[in-house]
C-alpha cells in the first residue's frame, strides 16, 4: 500500500516525482537563508524538481556546549514565514519538544522530528496536532518493523 502525503502543492510518496528537501544546516542569518532558498528554488525550477526548504532554528544536538546552535525560534519563525511568502516555497524544520511543536506547527508546512527523538511520544503527538505532515526520521536504534509503533502514535 502506497501512502501519499500532501505538503502544500507537492505530493510526496514512493510513486510521486522526486522532491528535494534542502537548505543550510542551521539558520545563520536571514540574508543567508533567503539566498540559499532562492538559489535552490531556481535550480529545482530549472530541473523540474519539487522543493521544500529545510534549516534548523536550533541545533539542540551539538557535541560541544559552545557550538553554534542557530538563531533561535523567534527569528526562525520570522525567517520561515518570509521564505514562504516571498518565494512561495514550503518550509520544514526539526522540533525538539512539544512546546516547540506547538509554535512551529502554526508556521511550517512539514514538521520534522529528529532521529534521536523519534520515539518521544509527547513530541510526536504534539507535532501531529496541526493536521500537517510530520516527517519522523528513523533512528538507527529502531528496527524498521518497529517504526509501525511510532506511526501509531
Amino acid at each position: 500500500m502506497t501512502h501519499q502525503i500532501q505538503v502544500r502543492d507537492l505530493q510526496l510518496s514512493n510513486e510521486a516525482p522526486f522532491v528535494l528537501i534542502a537548505g543550510p544546516d542551521s539558520l545563520e542569518s536571514e540574508e543567508h537563508a533567503l539566498f540559499m532558498a532562492r538559489s535552490i528554488k531556481d535550480i529545482c525550477s530549472r530541473l523540474g524538481i519539487g522543493y521544500i526548504f529545510k534549516a534548523s532554528y536550533d541545533k539542540a544536538n551539538r557535541t560541544s556546549i559552545g557550538s553554534f546552535r542557530g538563531l533561535g525560534i523567534e527569528d526562525g519563525l520570522r525567517i520561515f514565514a518570509r521564505i514562504q511568502s516571498e518565494l512561495g516555497v514550503p518550509v520544514t524544520t526539526d522540533v525538539h519538544s512539544p512546546e516547540e511543536a506547538k509554535r512551529i506547527g502554526s508556521v511550517v508546512d512539514l514538521i520534522q522530528v529528529p532521529a534521536l527523538l523519534s520515539r518521544q511520544t509527547d513530541l510526536i503527538v504534539a507535532s501531529a496536532t496541526y493536521g500537517k505532515a510530520v516527517n519522523i526520521k528513523k533512528g538507527q536504534f529502531i528496527a524498521p518493523h518497529d517504526m509501525q509503533h511510532v506511526l501509531k502514535k
